[in-house]
């Protein structure tokens, strides 16, 4: 349940324009007229990015901005930023909205997802960390929070074993698989032959299919221990083609 960082601008229009064009009406004799948040809204509501970012821009910029609707400006923008596809930009306005009230959820979540999209998974749990504590019940931030701890467990698990091979190098002593440990490329691809062998035997439709992938697993490693070290044999293209052979030519 994704909530996307571009439309939680689009989501604060309609209350925001009830009670920003009131407050622009019913300014008091004597006291300074606070800058009109209309264009802004108006803007907004249209999902015209372009005009929301000229206009809300001006009203971010204008001094007599009220604090509120400086806020939702900036997260109006942010939200057109988004859209095209001005990550930094939105993210620098989600910045700025956090600064004037770092208990806003929303944002929190919001800026989350641009992290996440850009390939910055610890700022990015660190917002939907921060966006569920702030708001227990934050559906989208929840399940943002969830798939991105399960996507960095996967991502730790897969660093653990970066190349490492298949078997125990420690009991290594075969050439071909001292060098296979020696060579982390050449240990990833055993790995994922082993890997792709197992899963290959696991879903076989009967017994028969099951022994005649394992055994053509068997004969591989017979004839790469017996060919490593001959002239003309490649190990690297050879583990590839296997794995290929496991995998089909699209892969699994």
């Amino acid at each position: 349940m994704r909530r996307n960082s571009a439309t939680l601008g689009a989501a604060l229009v309609c209350v925001w324009f009830s009670a920003g064009v009131a407050r622009a009406t019913s300014s008091e004799p004597g006291k300074d007229v606070q800058a009109d948040p209309g264009p802004c809204v108006a803007a907004a509501a249209a999902a015209d990015d372009d005009k929301t970012i000229e206009v809300c821009g001006a009203l971010i910029d204008n001094e007599k901005t009220a604090r509120p609707d400086r806020i939702k400006a900036l997260t109006a923008r942010a939200g057109a930023y988004d859209r095209k596809q001005m990550i930094d930009r939105a993210i620098a306005d989600y910045d700025t909205v956090l600064r004037l009230d770092p208990s806003l959820a929303d944002a929190h979540n919001a800026r989350g997802e641009l992290w996440r999209r850009k390939g910055d998974r610890p700022k990015a749990i660190m917002d939907f960390g921060a966006a569920v504590k702030l708001d227990p019940n934050h559906a989208a931030a929840k399940a943002n929070y969830k798939s991105l701890s399960l996507e960095l467990e996967r991502i730790g698990a897969m660093m653990a074993v970066a190349g490492k091979p298949s078997f125990d190098c420690r009991k290594a002593r075969r050439p071909v698989e001292k060098a296979i440990c020696a060579n982390p490329e050449l240990a990833d691809l055993d790995r994922e032959i082993g890997a792709s062998t197992f899963r290959a035997v696991r879903e076989a439709k009967d017994p028969r299919q099951a022994r005649e992938l394992q055994r053509a697993q068997d004969q591989f490693i017979v004839r790469r221990n017996a060919e490593f070290g001959k002239p003309g044999y490649d190990l690297q293209k050879a583990m590839r083609e296997r794995l290929q052979q496991i995998n089909g030519v699209d892969g699994y």
